[in-house]
């Protein structure tokens, strides 16, 4: 390799890393709190790991602790100056005292509570704490790219600690990094198999090398997303956004389809040469194909590290194209709509998956975001109505103040709902076993209202999907209804 060829992807990495460090809060946390009406302090936090991610007295060893290390900052968790709003939870409630929250939209969403004669201490579970693993990457190519993930656990976790225990146990959560690696993700599971008793909101691009661990272990691995077929195939792995790579819903395709008829038979799909992105691009753009009657004439990858977008463009310009789908970070994606703009090249439409749908892109992508179209199984954070996702908001708000909310956060807190209530629905037969029985058992889970509904009794991807669009300065819902149903097709890509 070149010192030049060097040079261009150190400083490629180098600008995802700023990218990455320019954070901002995406709602002011007093108004997300007030509207969520759901907002609180909770006490110390008490069985909850620090921001280290490691239990009290666990020596630290590499990986476990997130690259840039949380320092405590004012407003967060315990601190009196965090956001309550007018229905917050009493800060007496932590302690066991009164103003809990009731209801579906309460830490255990209103489950009866099991009994809990019988319930035994085992793996990752103490008279005091059931340890929680999150696994997810942090470091590697675009350090802290799911970052979001273990945020949205922990912000669960000290919901869920601030009023109810389960069988008297608070939950801890001890955060590991897989690295971007699938070696890693393999290494941190064989810890989590050891150390935790389930592991939840997990999030990683390589997440095919834990699987055969966990599923050896019989770990019950709630994830906030699923993305490879490995993966897929782990008896006792599951996901809040629950797809199968072979498995393509068409509603948001067919929808662009009726809209842009003629530019969907000359479509380029792009995507991020690293992770599950390659095969999960190729099974888009077949089921697309298949199930909507696009014409793909472009199917490319792009290197983590390419600085140089411009021949993908020419070659996009040379062919014709007229819509373009793109899978990957949004720092990649960046590049790719300012080159495109550079070139003057303006297809009919450009279309992502919902890795854009984070304020950082916008800030970055200045004009080149306007009409940007991004497909979504979940609500959109500017609904002050749904309060469940204004409750993900407050409390991501909490434990770490300027946090950014992105989808990987919000399905990861909906994989932690969706395990305390299994949980305390089993009360004293809480098991690892009976946990993934419970989660196999679960046919349509909404994440008490945050996404459309999943189907974890078998591998499948959602059938409902809405379009929105970054237009105007903000982002919007142009698909009609709350959700466009349609059907899913089995693309025979990666299955």
């Amino acid at each position: 390799m070149s010192t030049r060829t060097r040079l261009r992807r150190t400083a490629g990495v180098a600008l995802v890393l700023v990218a990455l460090t320019a954070c901002g809060s995406q709602l002011d946390p007093a108004t997300v709190a007030k509207a969520s009406g759901q907002g609180g302090t909770t006490g110390a936090g008490s069985g909850t790991t620090g921001d280290t991610g490691l239990p009290a007295g666990d020596a630290p060893i590499a990986g476990d602790v997130p690259a840039g290390g949380d320092a405590p900052v004012p407003g967060a968790v315990g601190d009196p100056g965090a956001p309550t709003g007018d229905g917050a939870a009493d800060p007496g409630a932590a302690a066991g005292g009164g103003g809990k929250s009731k209801g579906k939209g309460s830490p255990t969403g209103g489950t009866k509570a099991a009994s809990c004669e019988g319930f035994k201490n085992q793996t990752g579970i103490t008279d005091s704490t059931i340890t929680l693993a999150n696994v997810s990457d942090i470091s590697g190519p675009v350090p802290g790219i799911f970052e979001s993930a273990q945020q949205a656990t922990r912000a669960y976790v000290e919901y869920f600690n601030s009023q109810n225990t389960i069988c008297g146990r608070k939950l801890s959560l001890v955060n590991l990094d897989s690295r971007a690696d699938a070696g890693a993700d393999q290494q941190a599971y064989v810890k989590a198999c050891s150390d935790a008793f389930a592991a939840v909101g997990s999030m990683s691009a390589f997440d095919s090398g834990g699987a055969a661990t966990a599923d050896s272990c019989g770990l019950p691995d709630i994830r906030s997303t699923i993305v490879n077929p490995e993966r897929q195939s782990c008896k006792s792995c599951f996901g809040a956004y629950s797809i199968r790579t072979n498995l393509i819903p068409d509603a948001a395709s067919k929808w662009l389809a009726q809209k842009f008829p003629d530019a969907v038979k000359n479509a380029a799909v792009l995507y991020i040469n690293a992770g599950a992105a390659p095969v999960n691009s190729k099974s888009m753009a077949a089921g697309y194909e298949k199930g909507a009657g696009w014409k793909v004439t472009y199917l490319q990858g792009i290197d983590v590290a390419e600085f140089n977008f411009a021949p993908y463009v020419q070659q996009m310009k040379d062919k014709g194209v007229r819509a373009v789908a793109y899978q990957g970070p949004y720092q990649n994606t960046v590049k790719l709509q300012q080159a495109m703009a550079q070139q003057g090249f303006k297809p009919d439409f450009f279309l992502q998956d919902p890795t854009i749908y984070d304020k950082r892109y916008v800030q970055q992508a200045g004009a080149a975001a306007e009409g940007t179209y991004v497909y979504a199984a979940n609500d959109l954070f500017e609904n002050t109505k749904n309060a469940e996702v204004q409750l993900y908001l407050s409390w991501l708000q909490q434990v770490k103040p300027g946090a950014i909310p992105n989808y990987y956060g919000l399905y990861a807190w909906s994989a932690a709902r969706l395990f305390v209530e299994k949980a305390i629905s089993l009360g004293g037969k809480l098991s690892r076993e009976s946990l993934v029985g419970a989660f196999k058992a679960t046919t349509a889970w909404t994440g008490n209202g945050a996404h459309t509904a999943m189907n974890l009794s078998t591998p499948s991807s959602p059938p409902c999907l809405k379009v929105i669009q970054y237009t105007g300065g903000r982002w919007q819902q142009v698909s009609p209804g709350d959700y466009m149903c349609g059907g899913v097709v089995d693309s025979g890509v990666g299955g």
